[in-house]
């Protein structure tokens, strides 16, 4: 089926490098609501044989799934960051359960599949890397979000919290593709949940480039060749938090993705079913970067904390060093600081410059001695 071939191509756009800046995008449907709609919905639209059916004007999710339940199709509504009282007319029109339509109200939930009647319910975590031009100890490294999906025969409903993780352009790509778009609500579900999995995909590789450079500079050479006095340590635990964020949102997601790609279920169209398993290797492979990246921090703040301790051995060695070096005239200068009346050398008229000389000839070899055994 020439349609299954090129799934992969459709719902999946090339990879660019979180590093650089997309250009502008074309026009949407799927746009943020103006603060002063009090509608949460921002695109709701029918699809029939593949193809978005035209409307003169928006239509309501009352008027689409009555069109889908006369003329067939399905109905795909988007919302960003519904209230209850918004959502609660599209929960009694779709007969969504109680429990999932809270938790898509509430948001802040775990990625998770749950199985109701007539109906899935999916929670992904977006993850988004945060530019930056240098990590500090106050670095955001990623921000997340959170999209909630619920899977029915005839309807297909996406609920947004958080200002990143729009599924605009992906819309666009699904109705570039009307073979795609024929095979139902799952076919979407499979496009969002490959669509998350690659945003994991290029934190990871921008969070990588995160941790090389502090390594680089924790295992750097200090001046002069010294001993590397390493970095503040508060930037690799704030990295290591956000990788922390990060693994919270992929961990939690595999056994989902691992159900949707091995259980048969009678919402997911056989054909896009075996399509989920990429969506889990990939997230697996995802999941070993990012349980790589803590193990990785660990190691590089153990090292980081241990460079500081060696250069504070350092430096403490070397103030020994001067302090024995300084004893000495300063030993002489207590001997001969004490006014007795007879002492060695006292009237001799060479006296001075012959004990100065002494003094000067020690501390020079004493300063040899420790030089010659790295102690300065």
């Amino acid at each position: 089926m020439s349609m299954i071939r090129d799934l992969r191509a459709v719902v999946r756009p090339s990879r660019v490098s979180l590093r650089k800046t997309t250009g502008a995008s074309s026009p949407s449907y799927d746009t943020t609501r103006d603060p002063a709609t009090p509608s949460a919905v921002v695109d709701c639209a029918v699809y029939r044989d593949g193809a978005r059916v035209a409307s003169a004007k928006p239509l309501t999710p009352h008027e689409a799934m009555r069109l889908v339940r006369r003329d067939g199709g399905f109905v795909w509504i988007g919302l960003h960051e519904p209230t209850e009282a918004e959502f609660a007319g599209i929960a009694g029109e779709f007969g969504l359960h109680p429990l999932a339509v809270e938790d898509a109200v509430q948001a802040h939930q775990r990625p998770k599949l749950e199985r109701y009647d007539d109906s899935l319910f999916t929670v992904f975590k977006t993850i988004h890397y945060v530019e930056h031009d240098r990590l500090t100890a106050n670095s955001e490294v990623v921000e997340t979000g959170e999209v909630m999906c619920f899977t029915g025969r005839d309807f297909f409903i996406t609920v947004r919290h958080g200002g990143q993780g729009s599924l605009r352009a992906l819309r666009h790509r699904l109705q570039d593709d009307p073979e795609l778009l024929a095979k139902g609500p799952s076919a979407v579900l499979h496009a969002i949940a490959d669509h998350v999995v690659d945003g994991y995909i290029a934190v990871a590789d921008a969070v990588q480039d995160d941790i090389d450079e502090v390594e680089t500079e924790v295992f750097s050479p200090g001046r002069k060749g010294g001993v590397s006095r390493g970095v503040d340590s508060a930037r690799i635990y704030q990295l290591k938090r956000e990788v922390l964020e990060f693994k919270r949102a992929v961990a939690p997601l595999l056994r989902p993705m691992q159900l949707l790609s091995e259980r048969p279920m009678r919402l997911i169209d056989p054909d896009i079913q075996k399509y989920f398993r990429d969506v889990a290797d990939h997230l697996a492979r995802v999941q070993e970067q990012v349980l790589g990246f803590d193990e990785l921090l660990n190691s590089i703040l153990q090292a980081n904390l241990a460079q500081a301790s060696v250069a504070q051995n350092e430096d403490m060695r070397k103030i020994t060093a001067w302090a024995a070096i300084i004893a000495v005239p300063t030993m002489v200068c207590g001997v001969y600081g004490m006014n007795f009346t007879y002492m060695p050398e006292l009237h001799w008229k060479y006296g001075y410059p012959v004990i100065m000389g002494i003094t000067v000839v020690i501390c020079l070899g004493i300063h040899r001695t420790l030089k010659r055994n790295g102690w300065l």
